[in-house]
Protein backbone atom coordinates (compact mmCIF):
# COMPACT_ATOMS: atom_id res chain seq x y z
CA UNK A 1 0.00 0.00 0.00
CA UNK A 2 1.21 3.73 -0.49
CA UNK A 3 1.05 5.37 2.14
CA UNK A 4 -0.08 8.48 1.85
CA UNK A 5 -0.19 11.82 3.64
CA UNK A 6 -1.97 15.33 2.91
CA UNK A 7 -1.16 18.80 4.22
CA UNK A 8 -4.32 21.14 4.15
CA UNK A 9 -6.32 18.11 4.27
CA UNK A 10 -9.36 20.10 5.31
CA UNK A 11 -9.80 22.82 2.62
CA UNK A 12 -12.09 22.01 -0.53
CA UNK A 13 -9.01 20.20 -2.64
CA UNK A 14 -7.68 18.53 1.05
CA UNK A 15 -11.39 17.13 1.22
CA UNK A 16 -11.50 15.77 -2.47
CA UNK A 17 -8.26 14.56 -1.66
CA UNK A 18 -9.55 12.35 1.54
CA UNK A 19 -12.41 11.00 -0.50
CA UNK A 20 -10.77 9.75 -3.43
CA UNK A 21 -7.50 7.94 -1.44
CA UNK A 22 -9.98 6.46 0.82
CA UNK A 23 -11.83 4.74 -1.76
CA UNK A 24 -8.10 3.61 -3.65
CA UNK A 25 -7.44 -0.26 -3.65
CA UNK A 26 -3.59 0.72 -3.42
CA UNK A 27 -3.02 3.99 -1.26
CA UNK A 28 -3.92 4.76 2.46
CA UNK A 29 -3.96 7.80 4.22
CA UNK A 30 -1.83 8.24 7.38
CA UNK A 31 -1.48 11.98 8.37
CA UNK A 32 -4.15 14.12 8.44
CA UNK A 33 -2.47 17.75 8.35
CA UNK A 34 -4.78 21.03 8.93
CA UNK A 35 -3.08 23.96 10.98
CA UNK A 36 -6.75 25.35 11.27
CA UNK A 37 -8.14 22.01 13.11
CA UNK A 38 -5.38 20.31 15.37
CA UNK A 39 -6.10 17.79 17.46
CA UNK A 40 -10.03 17.53 16.11
CA UNK A 41 -11.27 14.43 14.48
CA UNK A 42 -11.66 15.01 11.21
CA UNK A 43 -14.93 13.67 10.78
CA UNK A 44 -15.93 16.68 12.67
CA UNK A 45 -14.77 18.86 9.91
CA UNK A 46 -16.77 17.34 7.47
CA UNK A 47 -19.53 15.41 8.65
CA UNK A 48 -19.94 13.30 5.72
CA UNK A 49 -16.91 11.25 7.15
CA UNK A 50 -18.78 10.33 10.25
CA UNK A 51 -17.57 6.77 10.85
CA UNK A 52 -15.53 6.64 8.03
CA UNK A 53 -12.55 8.48 9.50
CA UNK A 54 -11.72 8.44 13.32
CA UNK A 55 -8.33 10.19 13.05
CA UNK A 56 -8.01 13.76 14.02
CA UNK A 57 -6.14 16.46 12.09
CA UNK A 58 -2.24 16.85 13.26
CA UNK A 59 -0.39 20.11 12.29
CA UNK A 60 1.11 20.58 8.95
CA UNK A 61 5.01 19.31 9.87
CA UNK A 62 6.03 18.25 6.59
CA UNK A 63 9.97 17.48 8.18
CA UNK A 64 7.74 14.75 10.62
CA UNK A 65 5.44 13.24 7.99
CA UNK A 66 8.16 12.49 5.81
CA UNK A 67 9.17 9.86 8.22
CA UNK A 68 6.04 7.88 7.56
CA UNK A 69 4.87 8.59 4.14
CA UNK A 70 5.48 7.52 0.64
CA UNK A 71 4.07 10.76 -0.79
CA UNK A 72 2.13 13.89 0.13
CA UNK A 73 0.31 16.28 -1.06
CA UNK A 74 0.05 19.79 -0.21
CA UNK A 75 -3.11 21.28 -0.75
CA UNK A 76 -2.20 24.54 0.87
CA UNK A 77 -2.13 28.25 -0.38
CA UNK A 78 0.87 29.62 -2.58
CA UNK A 79 4.46 29.81 -0.74
CA UNK A 80 3.80 26.63 2.01
CA UNK A 81 5.23 24.08 0.08
CA UNK A 82 7.82 26.23 -1.85
CA UNK A 83 8.63 27.30 2.15
CA UNK A 84 9.01 24.05 3.72
CA UNK A 85 10.10 21.52 0.62
CA UNK A 86 14.20 21.14 1.07
CA UNK A 87 16.74 17.93 -0.04
CA UNK A 88 16.35 15.73 2.91
CA UNK A 89 12.06 15.66 2.70
CA UNK A 90 12.31 14.88 -0.99
CA UNK A 91 15.10 11.62 -0.54
CA UNK A 92 12.78 10.18 1.54
CA UNK A 93 9.02 10.75 0.21
CA UNK A 94 7.41 12.07 -2.93
CA UNK A 95 5.79 15.48 -3.28
CA UNK A 96 2.69 16.31 -5.24
CA UNK A 97 1.89 20.12 -4.74
CA UNK A 98 -1.42 21.45 -5.38
CA UNK A 99 -0.39 24.70 -5.55
CA UNK A 100 1.37 27.18 -8.05
CA UNK A 101 4.41 27.39 -6.57
CA UNK A 102 6.66 24.82 -9.15
CA UNK A 103 3.63 25.25 -12.17
CA UNK A 104 5.65 28.09 -13.57
CA UNK A 105 9.43 27.89 -14.52
CA UNK A 106 10.33 31.25 -14.63
CA UNK A 107 10.39 32.25 -11.01
CA UNK A 108 10.40 35.94 -12.10
CA UNK A 109 7.06 35.66 -14.02
CA UNK A 110 5.76 33.82 -10.80
CA UNK A 111 6.73 36.39 -8.34
CA UNK A 112 5.27 38.97 -10.06
CA UNK A 113 1.83 37.35 -10.76
CA UNK A 114 1.52 35.93 -7.28
CA UNK A 115 3.13 38.81 -5.23
CA UNK A 116 5.83 36.88 -2.96
CA UNK A 117 9.04 36.44 -3.37
CA UNK A 118 9.72 31.89 -4.14
CA UNK A 119 11.47 30.65 -1.12
CA UNK A 120 13.32 27.57 -3.25
CA UNK A 121 13.20 28.42 -6.75
CA UNK A 122 16.34 25.73 -7.08
CA UNK A 123 13.25 23.07 -7.14
CA UNK A 124 11.41 24.56 -9.82
CA UNK A 125 13.42 23.48 -13.09
CA UNK A 126 13.29 19.81 -11.18
CA UNK A 127 9.43 19.90 -10.48
CA UNK A 128 7.55 18.12 -13.63
CA UNK A 129 3.83 19.44 -14.18
CA UNK A 130 1.61 17.09 -13.69
CA UNK A 131 -0.87 17.11 -16.98
CA UNK A 132 -0.39 13.95 -17.10
CA UNK A 133 -2.24 13.41 -20.48
CA UNK A 134 0.57 15.37 -22.43
CA UNK A 135 3.51 14.81 -19.67
CA UNK A 136 2.76 11.51 -19.05
CA UNK A 137 6.44 9.51 -19.24
CA UNK A 138 8.14 12.31 -17.50
CA UNK A 139 5.39 12.22 -14.16
CA UNK A 140 6.50 8.44 -14.26
CA UNK A 141 10.11 9.46 -12.88
CA UNK A 142 9.47 12.77 -10.76
CA UNK A 143 9.43 12.96 -7.10
CA UNK A 144 8.16 17.05 -7.16
CA UNK A 145 4.78 17.52 -9.21
CA UNK A 146 3.41 20.93 -9.71
CA UNK A 147 -0.19 19.60 -10.04
CA UNK A 148 -1.72 22.00 -12.82
CA UNK A 149 -4.38 24.98 -12.16
CA UNK A 150 -7.83 23.93 -12.96
CA UNK A 151 -8.46 26.81 -15.68
CA UNK A 152 -4.82 26.03 -17.28
CA UNK A 153 -5.89 22.32 -17.40
CA UNK A 154 -9.49 22.68 -18.62
CA UNK A 155 -8.10 25.26 -21.26
CA UNK A 156 -4.66 23.44 -22.30
CA UNK A 157 -6.71 20.24 -22.90
CA UNK A 158 -9.16 21.96 -24.87
CA UNK A 159 -6.76 23.76 -27.37
CA UNK A 160 -3.81 21.73 -27.05
CA UNK A 161 -4.25 19.19 -30.37
CA UNK A 162 -4.85 21.91 -32.64
CA UNK A 163 -1.63 24.16 -31.58
CA UNK A 164 0.17 21.18 -31.49
CA UNK A 165 -0.79 20.55 -35.17
CA UNK A 166 -1.02 24.21 -35.89
CA UNK A 167 -4.28 24.57 -37.15
CA UNK A 168 -4.94 27.53 -35.48
CA UNK A 169 -2.90 30.88 -34.92
CA UNK A 170 -1.50 31.22 -31.66
CA UNK A 171 -1.73 34.76 -31.42
CA UNK A 172 -5.51 35.10 -31.67
CA UNK A 173 -6.34 32.76 -28.32
CA UNK A 174 -9.10 33.84 -25.91
CA UNK A 175 -10.49 32.50 -23.68
CA UNK A 176 -13.89 32.87 -21.92
CA UNK A 177 -14.01 30.82 -18.39
CA UNK A 178 -16.38 29.82 -15.81
CA UNK A 179 -15.27 28.28 -12.30
CA UNK A 180 -17.88 27.33 -9.40
CA UNK A 181 -17.63 28.87 -6.05
CA UNK A 182 -15.66 26.01 -4.70
CA UNK A 183 -12.65 26.98 -6.77
CA UNK A 184 -12.09 30.16 -4.44
CA UNK A 185 -11.23 27.76 -1.78
CA UNK A 186 -12.98 27.17 2.08
CA UNK A 187 -12.06 30.49 3.37
CA UNK A 188 -14.52 33.40 4.57
CA UNK A 189 -14.81 35.90 1.77
CA UNK A 190 -17.80 38.82 1.44
CA UNK A 191 -17.73 37.75 -2.40
CA UNK A 192 -18.06 34.21 -2.01
CA UNK A 193 -21.45 34.54 0.77
CA UNK A 194 -24.41 33.23 -0.84
CA UNK A 195 -26.15 36.68 -1.04
CA UNK A 196 -23.56 37.60 -3.37
CA UNK A 197 -23.27 34.53 -5.44
CA UNK A 198 -26.78 32.98 -5.65
CA UNK A 199 -28.24 34.63 -8.82
CA UNK A 200 -25.46 36.13 -10.34
CA UNK A 201 -22.38 35.94 -12.73
CA UNK A 202 -19.78 37.81 -13.02
CA UNK A 203 -16.18 38.54 -14.70
CA UNK A 204 -13.17 38.76 -12.44
CA UNK A 205 -9.81 39.02 -12.72
CA UNK A 206 -10.19 40.93 -15.93
CA UNK A 207 -6.53 40.84 -17.66
CA UNK A 208 -5.16 39.93 -14.28
CA UNK A 209 -5.95 36.32 -13.24
CA UNK A 210 -3.16 34.54 -12.21
CA UNK A 211 -3.65 31.30 -13.78
CA UNK A 212 -2.86 33.23 -17.30
CA UNK A 213 0.65 32.67 -17.64
CA UNK A 214 0.09 28.95 -16.54
CA UNK A 215 -1.95 28.54 -19.10
CA UNK A 216 0.75 30.91 -21.80
CA UNK A 217 3.22 28.75 -20.79
CA UNK A 218 1.66 25.60 -21.61
CA UNK A 219 0.41 26.41 -24.87
CA UNK A 220 3.29 27.62 -25.83
CA UNK A 221 5.08 24.80 -25.11
CA UNK A 222 2.55 23.49 -27.65
CA UNK A 223 3.19 25.89 -30.42
CA UNK A 224 6.65 25.85 -29.96
CA UNK A 225 7.09 29.62 -29.60
CA UNK A 226 6.07 32.33 -26.85
CA UNK A 227 1.60 32.62 -26.39
CA UNK A 228 -0.29 35.62 -25.41
CA UNK A 229 -3.42 34.93 -24.62
CA UNK A 230 -6.83 36.84 -23.28
CA UNK A 231 -8.10 35.42 -20.45
CA UNK A 232 -11.31 36.01 -18.54
CA UNK A 233 -12.41 33.70 -15.49
CA UNK A 234 -16.17 34.40 -14.88
CA UNK A 235 -17.48 33.30 -11.25
CA UNK A 236 -21.01 31.05 -11.35
CA UNK A 237 -23.55 30.44 -8.79
CA UNK A 238 -22.90 26.67 -9.21
CA UNK A 239 -20.32 24.38 -6.28
CA UNK A 240 -18.31 22.59 -8.37
CA UNK A 241 -17.31 23.12 -12.37
CA UNK A 242 -15.28 24.51 -14.85
CA UNK A 243 -16.19 25.57 -18.13
CA UNK A 244 -14.41 26.92 -20.76
CA UNK A 245 -15.49 28.37 -24.06
CA UNK A 246 -11.98 29.88 -26.30
CA UNK A 247 -11.77 31.25 -29.52
CA UNK A 248 -8.39 31.14 -32.35
CA UNK A 249 -8.05 32.13 -35.79
CA UNK A 250 -7.68 28.84 -38.57
CA UNK A 251 -4.46 29.03 -40.49
CA UNK A 252 -6.03 27.10 -43.32
CA UNK A 253 -9.24 25.76 -44.41
CA UNK A 254 -10.63 22.89 -42.26
CA UNK A 255 -13.35 20.79 -42.63
CA UNK A 256 -15.11 18.70 -39.05
CA UNK A 257 -13.47 15.50 -39.85
CA UNK A 258 -9.80 16.59 -40.50
CA UNK A 259 -10.52 18.49 -36.96
CA UNK A 260 -12.69 15.59 -35.59
CA UNK A 261 -8.99 13.48 -36.38
CA UNK A 262 -6.80 16.03 -34.93
CA UNK A 263 -8.57 15.81 -31.33
CA UNK A 264 -8.75 11.49 -31.72
CA UNK A 265 -4.85 11.43 -32.44
CA UNK A 266 -3.95 12.78 -29.07
CA UNK A 267 -7.23 11.81 -26.66
CA UNK A 268 -8.88 8.46 -28.32
CA UNK A 269 -6.45 6.66 -25.83
CA UNK A 270 -6.91 8.48 -22.71
CA UNK A 271 -9.04 7.25 -19.99
CA UNK A 272 -10.40 10.69 -18.90
CA UNK A 273 -10.95 13.01 -22.06
CA UNK A 274 -13.81 12.61 -23.82
CA UNK A 275 -14.04 13.84 -27.29
CA UNK A 276 -17.60 14.41 -27.70
CA UNK A 277 -19.82 13.79 -30.79
CA UNK A 278 -20.02 16.31 -33.22
CA UNK A 279 -22.38 19.64 -32.22
CA UNK A 280 -22.66 18.39 -28.40
CA UNK A 281 -21.46 20.80 -26.34
CA UNK A 282 -19.62 20.19 -23.24
CA UNK A 283 -21.63 20.68 -20.42
CA UNK A 284 -20.59 20.98 -16.22
CA UNK A 285 -23.88 18.86 -15.14
CA UNK A 286 -21.84 15.82 -17.02
CA UNK A 287 -18.54 15.70 -15.53
CA UNK A 288 -19.46 16.80 -11.92
CA UNK A 289 -17.21 14.38 -9.47
CA UNK A 290 -15.87 12.56 -11.70
CA UNK A 291 -12.24 13.22 -13.26
CA UNK A 292 -13.38 13.83 -16.69
CA UNK A 293 -12.24 16.77 -19.37
CA UNK A 294 -15.33 16.68 -22.03
CA UNK A 295 -14.09 18.74 -24.78
CA UNK A 296 -15.35 19.50 -28.35
CA UNK A 297 -15.38 21.67 -31.06
CA UNK A 298 -17.13 24.29 -33.52
CA UNK A 299 -15.80 25.40 -36.84
CA UNK A 300 -17.27 28.86 -37.58
CA UNK A 301 -16.56 29.01 -41.60
CA UNK A 302 -18.02 32.68 -41.65
CA UNK A 303 -15.51 34.20 -39.60
CA UNK A 304 -12.58 31.51 -40.31
CA UNK A 305 -12.37 30.92 -36.53
CA UNK A 306 -12.81 28.28 -34.19
CA UNK A 307 -14.37 27.67 -31.09
CA UNK A 308 -12.80 24.99 -28.65
CA UNK A 309 -15.06 24.00 -25.36
CA UNK A 310 -14.20 22.23 -22.06
CA UNK A 311 -15.99 20.93 -19.15
CA UNK A 312 -14.43 19.52 -16.22
CA UNK A 313 -15.06 19.03 -12.48
CA UNK A 314 -12.36 22.03 -10.89
CA UNK A 315 -11.78 19.87 -7.39
CA UNK A 316 -11.53 16.85 -9.26
CA UNK A 317 -9.52 16.44 -12.74
CA UNK A 318 -8.49 20.11 -11.60
CA UNK A 319 -7.75 19.44 -8.09
CA UNK A 320 -7.41 16.21 -6.33
CA UNK A 321 -8.43 14.06 -8.79
CA UNK A 322 -5.45 15.14 -11.28
CA UNK A 323 -2.99 14.47 -8.20
CA UNK A 324 -4.32 10.67 -7.39
CA UNK A 325 -3.57 10.62 -11.52
CA UNK A 326 -0.10 11.78 -10.86
CA UNK A 327 0.48 9.71 -7.61
CA UNK A 328 -0.87 6.31 -9.79
CA UNK A 329 1.88 7.02 -12.23
CA UNK A 330 4.84 7.95 -10.07
CA UNK A 331 3.84 4.51 -8.56
CA UNK A 332 3.48 3.06 -11.05
CA UNK A 333 0.12 1.32 -10.51
CA UNK A 334 -3.36 2.15 -12.41
CA UNK A 335 -3.34 5.02 -13.73
CA UNK A 336 -7.28 5.43 -13.54
CA UNK A 337 -7.43 3.32 -9.68
CA UNK A 338 -9.09 5.63 -7.22
CA UNK A 339 -10.82 7.70 -10.05
CA UNK A 340 -12.95 5.92 -12.05
CA UNK A 341 -15.89 7.44 -11.02
CA UNK A 342 -19.11 7.87 -13.01
CA UNK A 343 -19.83 11.51 -13.33
CA UNK A 344 -23.01 12.24 -10.66
CA UNK A 345 -26.24 13.42 -11.82
CA UNK A 346 -28.76 15.37 -10.64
Amino acid sequence: MIKAGIIGATGYAGAELVRLLTGHREAEIKWYGSRSYIDKKYASVYQNMFQIIEDKCLDDNMEELSGQVDVIFTATPQGLCASLVNDEILSRTKIVDLSADFRIKDVEVYEKWYGITHPTPRYIKEAVYGLCEINREAVKAARLIANPGCYPTCTTLSIYPLLKERLIDPNTIIVDAKSGTSGAGRGAKVDNLFCEVNENIKAYGVASHRHTPEIEEQLGYAAGEPVLINFTPHLAPINRGILITAYASLKKEVSYEEVKAVYDKYYAAERFVRVLEKDVCPQTKWVEGSNYVDVNFKIDPRTSRIIMMGAMDNLVKGAAGQAVQNMNLMFGIKESEGLELIPMFP
